[in-house]
C-alpha cells in the first residue's frame, strides 16, 4: 500500500483548542481507517511543523480525499509527500541506466 508523509501545522483555531488535539487525531485516524488506510506513526515536533504523520492509503485519490477532509476540519494545514519504500527507491534508481 502506498505510504505518505503528512506535515501539519495548527491553524489559529487548532492552536486555540490544542487540548482537543488528541481527540481530533483519534477522529482523523478513524476516518483514515474507514477510507481503507492506516496511520503508522504520529509525532509532535518542534521546528517548522507541529505534527508529522506517516500513513498508508490504498491510492493517491484516497490520500487526497483524506487531506481535504483534514482541511475541512479547520484545525490543521497540511503538506503531503508520497513516500517510496527502499525497495522502490532502489528500483527507480537502478532503472536510470
Amino acid at each position: 500500500m502506498p505510504a505518505y508523509v503528512l506535515l501539519a501545522n495548527w491553524t489559529d483555531q487548532g492552536a486555540l483548542h490544542v487540548k482537543d488535539s488528541p481527540k481530533r487525531l483519534d477522529a482523523a485516524k478513524k476516518a483514515l481507517i474507514e477510507m481503507g488506510g492506516e496511520f503508522k506513526s504520529v509525532y509532535m515536533t518542534m521546528g517548522d511543523f507541529d505534527l508529522i504523520g506517516i500513513y498508508e492509503a490504498p491510492d493517491d485519490a484516497v490520500a487526497a480525499r483524506f487531506t481535504l477532509l483534514l482541511g475541512q476540519m479547520g484545525s490543521v494545514r497540511t503538506r503531503t509527500l508520497k513516500a517510496f519504500p527502499e525497495a522502490a527507491y532502489r528500483e527507480i534508481i537502478h532503472s536510470l541506466s
